[in-house]
């Protein structure tokens, strides 16, 4: 063995032992610290507003629901923990006859929040429902619907999307005459 091979050899034992000392050095100044505790069912902790919990149903402005059943968010959902089935109302908007969420099967990704177009489905930082019977953890949509449109309340997809429902056509604010699709062909 060469002198620049022990060399190196004690350099290396040096510094996993500095690394040790360092790691038991931090052990022991822990020791002589108070622990912070908190004490759960007294004491909450307030989650970041962004933080993702539980999911909710939300309201526009004037106080229809704002799932139109488009099944986007049970498509993005990578657990399929989302299901729904899909109605038209007499004058022509759809709408979730049902809207079913299994909680013991979501992992709260968000990614059903992102996928939704008209901002109905959102997460809250709520995280207290545990429950011992997985069968309580499957929500329906009368327990996810609320009466406020969470955090934009101002939002209004039909208003914005221009549908003939609530704006006539060429009424909406914004909105372009049709195209003649005739036009765009070579």
């Amino acid at each position: 063995m060469t002198r620049d091979q022990l060399i190196d050899i004690i350099k290396g034992v040096g510094r996993g032992t500095k690394g040790l000392l360092q790691g038991y050095g931090e052990t022991f100044k822990a020791i002589f610290t108070k622990p912070i505790t908190v004490q759960y069912p007294e004491e909450k902790r307030t989650p970041p507003p962004r933080s993702r919990a539980h999911i909710i149903l939300t309201r526009s402005p004037d106080g229809d629901e704002r799932c139109v059943a488009c099944y986007l968010c049970s498509a993005a959902c990578p657990v399929s923990c989302i299901s729904m089935q899909a109605a038209t109302r007499e004058d022509g908007r759809r709408y979730a006859s049902w809207f079913r969420i299994n909680f013991a099967r979501c992992i709260y990704c968000g990614l059903c929040e992102e996928a939704c177009p008209t901002l109905a489905i959102q997460l809250t930082p709520a995280y207290e429902f545990a429950t011992d019977a997985t069968l309580k953890l499957v929500a329906e949509k009368e327990n996810l619907l609320v009466d406020h449109g969470g955090k934009d309340n101002e939002y209004d997809f039909y208003r914005h999307a221009g549908v003939e429902e609530k704006f006539p056509r060429e009424e909406h604010e914004g909105e372009e005459p049709p195209v003649n699709y005739k036009s765009n062909l070579p």
